[in-house]
């Protein structure tokens, strides 16, 4: 069994390598979230340039495998399973489609054409996955794939320390805040220059790093 901190780290790692993968790889597309893809999609509409395609068909991709761990942990609970290791396998799953026809497609010259779409879809469902099972299987972790409310909570925490007016257990979440933002913070980095050297191919180490949470979840909780 992994422990929380070091889950967190690996999970936040994960997060922000294959969100920079994908950003690097497929003309801006965010794999992890949402958000950055609505203010994309935003901007090309107002300025068309390239690459809308994939934005408009990552989003579906995101809500429907979010609807698919829902449904699978829910059905894993009913019958008194962890649905942890069944989410891993998911995301393992979608994340090595992802490799796979992100490396058919490349060099991807346009984001409009058939293999990059499939492969963008792929990458959002993956981290789709990890969204959603933050909140269905990790819920004692501070959230490993949008780090703007980690680092919201961060500050506010360390202005409480600073001040001495916190509350307890104040340090005890800055850490398990703190922890994930870095992580995502490296991977991020990571990410972008593996991309440039080894090409979709760079996927391979947030795969092995999901492959070790699998293994480590495999009886159930």
């Amino acid at each position: 069994m992994i422990n929380k901190n070091s889950l967190g780290m690996a999970l936040g790692f994960t997060a922000g390598y294959v969100d920079t993968v994908g950003f690097v790889a497929l003309f801006g597309l965010f794999t992890a979230h949402v958000t950055g893809n609505f203010v994309l999609i935003g901007s090309e509409l107002a300025q068309p340039s390239h690459g809308v395609l994939i934005k408009f068909m990552a989003f579906p991709a995101f809500v429907l495998a979010v609807a698919l761990a829902r449904i699978v942990a829910v059905r894993l609970e009913a019958s008194g399973k962890s649905a942890a290791r069944a989410l891993t396998g998911m995301q393992l799953l979608f994340l090595l489609v992802f490799m796979v026809l992100g490396y058919l497609s490349s060099p991807v010259q346009s984001t409009d054409a058939v293999l990059p779409v499939l492969a963008g879809i792929a990458g959002a469902a993956a981290m789709g996955v990890q969204n959603a099972a933050s909140r269905l299987v990790w819920t004692e972790l501070a959230p490993t794939t949008v780090m703007t409310g980690n680092v919201t909570q961060i500050v506010i925490d360390l202005v409480d320390i600073l001040r001495g007016s916190a509350a307890a257990g104040t340090k005890a979440r800055l850490w398990k805040f703190l922890w994930p933002v870095l992580a995502f913070g490296v991977g991020a980095v990571g990410g972008a220059f593996a991309y440039l050297y080894l090409g979709f191919f760079s996927l391979g180490l947030p795969l092995l790093i999901l492959c070790v949470i699998w293994l480590a979840f495999s009886e159930p909780a």
